[in-house]
């Protein structure tokens, strides 16, 4: 199909997919298995400049344009979804400086991230607050000219690899979620460790771990916005990113299809190509039309995000949602083109259909999106019964 991509974007998608071709596919089975985190090719990623995407130009960016970002996370996730969440977890938490950081915070932390000198990481988790994001229990008190943290984060994607950390934490538990504020915490602070690395079903070359604050003391000026703001930081940044958890369920489709056709049109039982069996071409026709659906969908909510759009919560939630169930279905269905051997790891498409998982959960699991999705509905139809 025809997308109507502009020249900067067609480059964006050339690049993305020729780091994924020539550097993820060869090695993506040994991160896999290693649990190992891709630095070299998050070092390639920054000399191509992808991480200048997200980031607006007046601080050494390509102009933070979502549909540019989309492009590039979907190319990278059609190699190796545990390659591009190391990258989109960077965007993810970047976005909250951009939103509501002040123009020196800005100006000391985004051109570092656009060269790709710093990696960043977003603090929301914990053990208690998954979707319930009110639960936490992370403190920031003020004292003086500093706040001091203390608690614990848990599934932080990017915990330890990362040199920056935008976190959430309570400075008026009182208030509960309105009393919430976001920091930025560099990683060599004193107070600031990390706890648990969790062993994943997949994504495995992504660090997931947890983030541990004692007394960790940081300046007044790391407070992102204001006092208080923490919480509409949180379902903005959520907002922007979601899309890039569409991309990623997007470019994951694509590569299962793409595996699957292949091996399909090789593959001989009773004397024919599995490929000429109606059952199967049914089954790649069906994973062919999601995979599409699922482009469009996303494109057209980056564009609307892209053209100004002040309240897109509902098409980013729609985006997320149709695209991480439909890389489900078709990492599932690919692995039943395969057959035995597709649930081996001889093949890659056993660890798609592992790295899929979690599409569904994190950033907002699509249970609680269509909650998001059927409010918006009810509002703007006036059905609310």
């Amino acid at each position: 199909m025809e997308y109507f991509l502009d020249e900067q974007q067609k480059m964006i998608k050339e690049i993305a997919r020729n780091i994924t071709e020539e550097r993820i596919k060869p090695v993506r089975a040994e991160l896999d298995e290693k649990e190992e985190f891709p630095r070299e090719i998050i070092k390639e990623i920054a000399q191509a400049d992808l991480f200048r995407v997200f980031i607006p130009e007046e601080y050494e960016g390509f102009g933070a344009k979502c549909l540019d970002a989309c492009l590039a996370i979907e190319e990278l996730s059609r190699g190796c979804c545990g390659v591009s969440i190391c990258y989109a977890a960077v965007m993810l938490g970047t976005l909250p400086i951009i939103l509501f950081g002040s123009d020196e915070m800005k100006q000391k932390y985004l051109p570092q991230i656009a060269s790709g000198e710093r990696l960043v990481a977003f603090g929301l988790t914990e053990s208690g607050a998954g979707s319930d994001a009110g639960a936490m229990k992370t403190l920031a008190k003020l004292d003086g000219d500093s706040y001091i943290i203390n608690g614990t984060k848990q599934f932080i994607s990017n915990g330890g690899d990362a040199e920056i950390y935008s976190i959430i934490a309570l400075t008026n538990p009182a208030k509960g979620v309105r009393g919430a504020s976001a920091f930025v915490v560099e990683k060599d602070t004193p107070g600031f460790t990390f706890g648990k690395k969790e062993k994943k079903m997949g994504i495995r070359c992504s660090s997931t771990c947890e983030l541990v604050y004692h007394n960790c003391k940081v300046p007044k000026e790391n407070l992102i916005g204001k006092e208080g703001a923490g919480f509409i930081a949180t379902l903005k940044t959520l907002d922007g990113s979601r899309p890039g958890v569409a991309a990623q369920g997007v470019g994951l489709g694509q590569g299962a299809l793409e595996e699957a056709v292949a091996y399909a049109r090789q593959r001989v039982q009773f004397g024919q190509a599995v490929s000429s069996f109606q059952a199967v071409q049914h089954m790649l026709a069906d994973m062919a039309t999601q995979v599409e659906a699922a482009r469009l969908l996303l494109y057209a909510c980056a564009r609307t995000i892209d053209a100004g759009a002040t309240n897109y919560t509902e098409d980013g939630a729609m985006a997320k949602l149709f695209a991480t169930d439909m890389a489900m279905k078709v990492t599932t269905d690919a692995v039943q083109v395969f057959g035995g051997v597709g649930y081996t790891r001889d093949y890659p498409v056993e660890k798609m259909m592992r790295d899929a998982k979690i599409l569904q959960i994190y950033e907002g699991t699509n249970q609680i999106l269509r909650n998001d999705i059927i409010s918006h509905v009810y509002k703007r139809k006036a059905m609310r019964p």
